[in-house]
């Protein structure tokens, strides 16, 4: 994986090619250039993608839920407890 601004390098370069070219690009074959590039620079940083993330979410948050009513379950069990005799 890149560090951000090594990424950020890299993107600036590769961008400025496509705009500083001599013969200018037909905007279909620069939006084609462009996306690999993103695409490739995207590829190289540690991401997921919306469905890896909504599933892990939906797994935190039953997660929470079940931690949550383990720890009234026990708050209770303590509740009911008798204090040790002195």
């Amino acid at each position: 994986m890149l560090p951000p601004k090594a990424l950020l390098d890299a993107l600036t370069s590769h961008t400025s090619r496509l705009f500083n070219g001599d013969t200018p690009l037909p905007r279909s074959e620069f939006e084609a250039q462009f996306k690999v590039l993103l695409q490739s620079a995207f590829g190289k940083l540690d991401l997921v993608s919306r469905d890896e993330f909504d599933s892990q979410m939906v797994v935190l948050a039953r997660t929470r839920a079940r931690l949550e009513a383990l720890e009234a379950k026990v708050a209770a069990l303590e509740s009911q407890q008798t204090p040790p005799a002195d």
